[in-house]
C-alpha cells in the first residue's frame, strides 16, 4: 500500500490588598451556596428555573443533533442563534449515531477542528482548532491543554461545545483558535438508564452503565451512576487499552429555585503510549511494533469531585457557582525510532523516552447573574470571579537505546534505569474577575466582556535546586453585535482577544486576537441549523530564541485567515445529516529566523471537509428500526514542521455505522472507523513514521429503560 508523502525544499502586578480581597471572595464563593439554601423565593412572584437544566444535559440532546442553546460563548445560556461566535455542539445523540468512543472521535466532524496529528502516538488527546492548540474546559471550568493531560472519557459527558475564536473574556487562558467546554452527565428528575456490553476490534470487550431515578416522591433528591470497565488491546503488537471508570452523582431540589449537584468520578487507564514509529519511507502493517514490549506503558489515575449550585432569587438575580478538586498521577515509558539510517543499513537508532507526573487541582467559579428590561432594551448582565490554585509536579527521562533491525526486529528488554532529564514543579494561583453584558434593542443583539486574570507562579527545580517565580496581569476584552434579520435568520461579528502565559516566567505572556463574520440560519419548521464564518486571527508575542542574544523573546508571531461552513439538519424522521468544511491560510509572520518567515504553520491543512449521513428505515411487523450511518472525513496536505521541509500527503478516511433494533427497548450497533483501511503518514519527518489508527470494527448490545 503506497503511503502519501512528498518532500519539497522550499503588566505590572496587582497590590496586595486587592489580591486579598479576589481571594477572600473566592473563598466566599463556596459559602454563598449554604447560606442561599436559607433564602425564601421573593414576594414579587414565581421563581424563574435556571437556565442551568438545561445545560446540563438535556432531553433535547438525547433526541436531537442540533442544539439550540450554549453557554460556551459567556457562561450565560444564550440561543445559539444570539451568539456572535461560531460555535459547534456535538449532542448525546449524534455521539450515539455515529459510535463515538473517544475526545477525538467526538470531535473529528466539527468544521475547523482537526484531529490525529501524531497517529500512532495515545498518550494524549491531539486537536487543533482553527490551527491552533484548543484548550480544554469541564463544565466551564479549566482542564487546560489536553498535550500533556490525561485523555478525557468520553462517555461522562451529556454534551460536548466547540467554541471557535478567541475567547478568554469567559474561560480565561486560552488559545485564539478555540476552547472545548465539556458539559458532565448529571443526575435528572425522572428514571432512566442504560446497560450495554461491546466486543469488536484488537480482542475488545467491554461493558457500561448509565443510569438514574428520584430518590424522593417529590422529586427533591435524585442519582445518577455512570461507570464502565474495558479490556482490550491496543492496535500495535505488544499493547493494550484497559480502563475502569465510575462516576455518581447527587442533586438536591429542596425548591424550584434552587439545585446543588455533587458529581464524583474516578479514571483509571492502563495503555500504552504507542509503537515508536515506524522507518521513514517503510510500508509496514500498522500493528508492526519496533519499541520494546518491556518498557511501554502509560498509567493515568485521577480522582474528581465536582459543585454546581444555582439559586434564583427572584426579580431577574440568580446565583451559580462551580468548583472542582482533582488529584492525577500519570506515568508512561516507550521506545521510539530517532533516526533512519540512509546508507542501506536496516538498523533504525532508538531512544527512551518517560515521565512522571502528578496535579493537585482545586478551581472554583462563582457568578451573578441579573435580568432586567429598561425602555426598549432588555438586559444580562453577569459577573463573575475565579480561583484556581495548581500544585503539579513532572519528571522526564531520556536515553539512548539499543538500535533495532527492522528486517528481523529482536527486542532488548527493560533497561536498568533511564537517566533523569528534568524534575520540576509548578505551583500556580489564578485570581479572575469578568463582566458579561447582554443588551437586546428589538433585533439587535450587543454582547460585551471584560476579564481580569492574576496569574502567579513559581517553578522549581527539583534536581538542580533552583526556583523562580513570576507573575501577570492581563485584561482581555470581546465585542459581538448580532441582528436578526428574521427569526430564523442571523448574522454577527465579533472582536475577541486571547492569552496564554509563557513557558518562560519572565517572559511577556503570549497573545491573540480575532475579528469575525457570520451567518447563521435556523428554520422554524426544521430541525436545522446552517452557519457560516470568515475569521482572521493573529496570536503575537509568541516565545522564539533571540537569534541575537539567543535568549528567549517575544518576537514571534502568526497568522491563520479562514472560511467556515457547518450544517447539522434533521431533514426529516428518518434522515439526518452533519457536515463542514474548513479553509485555513496559515503564515509566520515572525519568528526570530529570516527562513520561516512567510511558510505556513506546521500541522495545519489548508482544507479540511466532513460529512456524516443517517438514515433510519422504520420497522415493520416483527422487524425493528434499522439505522444506517455513513462518513467521510477529507484532510488536506500539512507540514510537519513550521520550516516546510516535509509534508504530508492529503488523506480521506470513511466511517460506517448500522444499528437494528431487536425490541422496543433492546438495540445492536456495529461501527467501523476507517472502513477502508486507508492508511497514511499523520507525523514524520523526524526519525520516524506515525501512520493513522487502521480499520476498527465494535459491535454493542444496549439495553435502555
Amino acid at each position: 500500500m503506497p503511503l502519501d508523502r512528498t518532500d519539497s525544499k522550499g503588566a505590572p502586578s496587582p497590590h496586595a490588598a486587592f489580591r486579598a480581597m479576589l481571594l477572600g471572595c473566592s473563598t466566599l464563593a463556596l459559602l454563598i451556596p449554604a447560606a442561599a439554601l436559607a433564602q425564601q423565593t421573593a414576594s414579587e412572584g414565581e421563581p424563574v428555573i435556571l437556565d442551568t437544566i438545561t445545560l446540563s444535559g438535556t432531553d433535547d440532546d438525547a433526541n436531537s443533533i442540533v442544539a439550540s442553546q450554549v453557554s460556551s460563548g459567556s457562561k450565560m445560556t444564550t440561543d445559539i442563534m444570539e451568539t456572535a461566535a461560531s460555535v459547534s455542539v456535538i449532542t448525546s445523540k449524534e455521539i450515539r449515531q455515529r459510535g463515538a468512543q473517544t475526545v477525538e472521535q467526538v470531535l473529528q466532524y466539527s468544521a475547523a477542528v482537526t484531529t490525529d496529528h501524531y497517529g500512532a502516538d495515545d498518550r494524549f488527546d491531539f486537536f487543533k482548532i482553527r490551527g491552533f492548540d484548543a484548550h480544554t474546559y469541564r463544565d466551564g471550568l479549566s482542564l487546560g491543554r489536553p498535550f500533556g493531560a490525561a485523555r478525557e472519557e468520553a462517555y461522562a459527558f451529556e454534551r460536548v461545545e466547540v467554541l471557535k475564536g478567541a475567547n478568554s473574556t469567559a474561560f480565561g487562558v486560552s488559545d485564539p483558535g478555540g476552547s472545548v467546554n465539556y458539559i458532565t452527565k448529571r443526575p435528572k428528575d425522572l428514571r432512566f438508564g442504560e446497560v450495554y456490553a461491546s466486543g469488536g476490534s484488537n480482542n475488545r470487550a467491554e461493558v457500561g452503565f448509565d443510569f438514574g431515578d428520584n430518590l424522593t416522591a417529590d422529586k427533591t433528591l435524585s442519582y445518577r451512576l455512570t461507570g464502565l470497565y474495558r479490556d482490550a488491546d491496543g492496535e500495535y503488537d505488544y499493547s493494550r487499552d484497559d480502563e475502569s471508570f465510575l462516576m455518581g452523582g447527587l442533586t438536591w431540589r429542596p425548591d424550584d429555585a434552587t439545585s446543588l449537584t455533587i458529581v464524583a468520578d474516578y479514571l483509571d487507564r492502563d495503555a500504552v503510549p504507542g509503537s515508536g514509529g515506524h522507518p521513514v519511507g517503510s510500508d509496514f502493517d500498522q500493528n508492526r511494533f519496533f519499541g520494546e514490549p518491556e518498557y511501554n506503558y502509560r498509567g493515568t489515575t485521577r480522582s474528581t469531585v465536582s459543585a454546581m449550585f444555582d439559586h434564583d432569587f427572584g426579580g431577574g438575580l440568580s446565583f451559580s457557582s462551580t468548583a472542582r478538586y482533582s488529584d492525577q498521577d500519570t506515568d508512561f515509558g516507550y521506545v521510539y525510532i530517532s533516526g533512519t539510517p540512509t546508507d542501506g543499513s536496516t538498523i533504525a537508532e532508538r531512544a527512551y523516552f518517560g515521565n512522571e507526573s502528578s496535579a493537585e487541582v482545586f478551581t472554583a467559579d462563582a457568578r451573578l447573574q441579573y435580568e432586567t428590561r429598561f425602555g426598549n432594551f432588555d438586559s444580562r448582565s453577569l459577573l463573575g470571579i475565579e480561583y484556581r490554585d495548581s500544585d503539579a509536579t513532572n519528571a522526564s527521562f531520556w536515553g539512548p537505546a539499543p538500535g533495532i533491525d527492522w528486517t528481523n526486529p529482536i527486542y532488548t528488554g527493560r533497561p536498568d534505569s533511564v537517566p533523569m532529564i528534568g524534575n520540576n514543579r509548578t505551583e500556580q494561583r489564578t485570581k479572575s474577575i469578568y463582566l458579561q453584558q447582554d443588551l437586546t434593542y428589538d433585533r439587535l443583539i450587543a454582547s460585551i466582556g471584560l476579564r481580569n486574570d492574576w496569574i502567579d507562579t513559581t517553578q522549581t527545580n527539583l534536581m538542580a535546586g533552583t526556583s523562580e517565580s513570576g507573575d501577570i496581569s492581563e485584561t482581555t476584552s470581546r465585542l459581538g453585535l448580532t441582528y436578526r434579520i428574521t427569526p430564523d435568520l442571523s448574522v454577527y461579528g465579533s472582536y475577541a482577544e486571547s492569552v496564554v502565559p509563557a513557558s518562560g516566567l519572565t517572559v511577556d505572556p503570549e497573545r491573540g486576537d480575532q475579528l469575525e463574520f457570520g451567518v447563521k440560519y435556523r428554520p422554524a419548521n426544521g430541525n436545522t441549523l446552517l452557519t457560516a464564518a470568515v475569521y482572521d486571527l493573529t496570536k503575537s508575542d509568541i516565545t522564539r530564541t533571540d537569534p541575537v542574544t539567543n535568549l528567549p523573546s517575544t518576537i514571534g508571531e502568526v497568522r491563520v485567515r479562514g472560511i467556515d461552513l457547518e450544517a447539522k439538519a434533521e431533514l426529516s424522521s428518518s434522515i439526518s445529516l452533519t457536515a463542514g468544511y474548513s479553509y485555513l491560510d496559515s503564515k509566520i509572520v515572525e519568528n526570530g529566523t529570516a527562513g520561516n518567515v512567510g511558510n505556513r504553520l506546521s500541522f495545519v491543512p489548508e482544507h479540511t471537509a466532513s460529512v456524516w449521513l443517517n438514515y433510519t428505515l422504520a420497522g415493520q411487523g416483527a422487524r425493528g428500526d434499522m439505522s444506517f450511518g455513513l462518513g467521510g472525513r477529507y484532510t488536506g496536505s500539512y507540514y510537519f514542521d513550521d520550516a516546510n521541509t516535509t509534508e504530508s500527503g492529503s488523506n480521506f478516511i470513511v466511517d460506517a455505522a448500522y444499528s437494528y433494533q431487536i425490541q422496543e427497548n433492546t438495540s445492536l450497533a456495529i461501527n467501523v472507523s476507517n472502513l477502508f483501511d486507508r492508511k497514511h503518514v499523520s507525523y514524520g519527518g523526524f526519525g520516524a513514521d506515525f501512520y493513522n489508527p487502521g480499520r476498527s470494527v465494535s459491535a454493542t448490545l444496549r439495553r435502555t429503560w
